[in-house]
């Protein structure tokens, strides 16, 4: 699931498994899982992982497949060497 921090605007994305059943009564339950342990189904109010913000915003799954934009690079991205030129003229005074 897609989460962006509404502080720092960092972009994550978290996975989870989702269990659902059914009692003998037949009221479905789900039970969230991530890395195995149960947890909370996510909200909005995450803890960003960048800044600890606790206010965070939740996408639909497969959003961030559709915006590869908004994944930050693995790696920094290296600044271009090249020496900017201005096209104005310097003045002659």
């Amino acid at each position: 699931m897609p989460f962006e921090c509404r502080g720092c605007w960092h972009v994550w994305e978290e996975d989870y498994v989702v269990r659902r059943s059914e009692d003998d009564h037949g009221n479905e339950g789900e039970v969230w899982l991530r890395a195995g342990l149960r947890v909370p189904p996510p909200s909005s109010g995450a803890l960003c992982p960048h800044c600890g913000c606790e206010q965070a915003t939740t996408f639909p799954d497969g959003y961030l497949a559709r915006h590869p934009e908004l994944i930050p690079p693995a790696e920094p991205v290296v600044p271009d060497a090249t020496p900017l030129l201005s096209p104005v003229p310097r003045p002659l005074y």
